[in-house]
């Protein structure tokens, strides 16, 4: 942990003297207890039967222990919106399938091999900052159950602790640093081959929990060292829309008038329409006169604080998750939904290879099938989101799926999958190089296909290619001794 204490410029104290703290009313339920006991609120005592309660009891001290793999958090307006849509409460209740399968990875996408400075993941061309290691509730399928639970992970030099969180001091000298290596060498970093750090994706957990004044620190001295883009990744639009309030829209204008340059970008994570849309008693969205579906007052609001300010982005993002989103209608109508009140499509992900993983993700190449079907209908604009599916090497696209055999090609017969590397590591030499995989309907990783490539331009199964040639080189000299 540094020991320098980050201290403001003039420019970014004047700011910071405008911002005001708001006042929250979350209302959170933190941890199973409360619901085992019956000391939450008489209403939502209801969000977990008995014997559902009875069984997760059981497994506590054990290696299926369902809060060491990721705590249960949630919110009064969540439970709101809950308690009449399933989808919200798979994605909000714990369950014992979670830890059914513990396999996966302690650390997705391999980010400690690019962490420079603790809080800091610079994998890409952008800088991934943890800021924040809890939500206001918690998603059972969370990405990052690796941070929020607090769990050790390995570091490169082989030991293992937690991640710990960015300090705004370390993240000021390492952007000062990289950028004048940058400088010096020409343009391009001469270790990485990176470009300029131009932008800043703040994360977590979720930097909206955050206080104003917080945030405006970390705005504020990011845009004084260079960044030209600060992404702000939140799910709080959905868990506590009110947090988009009248001193956090003050602040953002006050930034925007201060750091004009400095964009930002909201990175929103809606999952299902029914965390945005009212319905009436018999479950149905409700049609606006004006156009669209009627959405929940208060995420409205949140929404359009948001987009109606032209110098900042809004893009929602969200993975496809077993019982939560894999219905092509409901995907579809958020998409509309989104486009409608100027949020873009960004991407849509399939599960990644986190502990437990196996209980919420669905087959790759449904996935595929299922974005696919929810976007007839919808205009070119309303649907521009792509499907990633996240390698240690970056990003890559999910291009297509076909039935039909390629003429003339081993292991096509079934058909073939096409991947795309859309986003590399470091200077991204391999960017938009393919794949190519037979089809594997049960597919969920990117493992499942290790033994059907076809062709791999991109580089996406060198370790599963390298791994197999060891294998029959291994086969093949037993058989010369036999």
């Amino acid at each position: 942990m540094s020991k320098v204490k980050y201290q403001p410029t003039p420019k970014a104290q004047a700011f910071l003297e405008t911002v005001r703290n708001g006042k929250y009313k979350r209302e959170i339920i933190t941890g199973l207890n409360k619901f085992i006991d019956g000391t939450v609120p008489e209403d939502m005592r209801t969000l977990y039967t008995p014997e559902q309660l009875k069984n997760l009891v059981a497994l506590r001290g054990t290696e299926r222990d369902i809060e060491a793999r990721m705590p249960v958090k949630i919110t009064r307006h969540y439970f709101e919106l809950a308690k009449n849509s399933p989808p919200l409460q798979t994605l909000i209740k714990a369950s014992p399938k979670e830890t059914g399968d513990l396999g996966g990875a302690a650390d997705p996408g391999k980010q400690m091999s690019y962490s420079p400075v603790e809080g800091l993941i610079h994998k890409y061309e952008l800088g991934l900052i943890y800021v924040a290691s809890t939500c206001s509730a918690h998603c059972r399928f969370c990405y990052r159950e690796e941070l929020i639970a607090q769990k050790e992970v390995e570091r490169p030099d082989g030991t293992f602790a937690p991640k710990g969180l960015a300090i705004i001091s370390d993240i000021v000298a390492y952007v000062k640093q990289h950028n004048e290596e940058v400088s010096n060498n020409g343009g391009r970093h001469p270790r990485t081959g990176r470009e300029k750090l131009r932008e800043i994706l703040m994360s977590g957990g979720d930097p909206m929990v955050l206080g104003n004044r917080n945030l405006a620190e970390w705005w504020s001295a990011l845009a004084d060292v260079g960044i030209e883009s600060i992404r702000i990744g939140t799910k709080e639009a959905a868990f506590y829309p009110e947090r988009f309030d009248e001193t956090f829209f003050e602040m953002l204008d006050n930034f925007h008038a201060a750091y004009p340059g400095t964009r930002l970008r909201f990175m929103v994570h809606f999952n299902h329409p029914d965390e945005l849309l009212l319905k009436d008693e018999n479950g149905n969205y409700i049609e606006d006169p004006e156009g669209g579906l009627q959405w929940i007052p208060a995420t409205r609001r949140a929404i359009t604080g948001l987009a109606q300010r032209s110098w900042l982005t809004v893009d929602n993002q969200a993975p496809i998750i077993d019982g939560i989103n894999n219905d092509a209608d409901a995907l579809r109508i958020m998409q509309r939904e989104m486009r409608r009140n100027r949020v873009e499509n960004h991407y849509f992900f399939c599960g990644r290879d986190i502990i437990g993983h196996k209980a919420f993700n669905v087959p790759i190449e449904t996935v595929w099938q299922l974005l696919n079907e929810s976007q007839r209908g919808l205009s070119g604009v309303e649907a521009h989101a792509r499907l990633s599916i996240t390698h240690y090497k970056g990003k890559t696209e999910v291009v297509a799926v076909s039935n039909e055999p390629l003429a003339g090609v081993p292991g096509t017969a079934n058909g073939f999958v096409v991947l795309k590397l859309m986003r590399g590591a470091e200077d991204a030499k391999d960017r938009g190089k393919i794949t190519i995989v037979g089809r594997n309907p049960q597919a969920i990783w990117f493992s499942d296909y290790d033994d059907r490539v076809i062709y791999d331009e991109a580089g996406l199964y060198t370790e599963a290619l390298q791994a197999r040639a060891a294998v029959e080189a291994g086969s093949v000299r037993l058989q010369r001794q036999a």
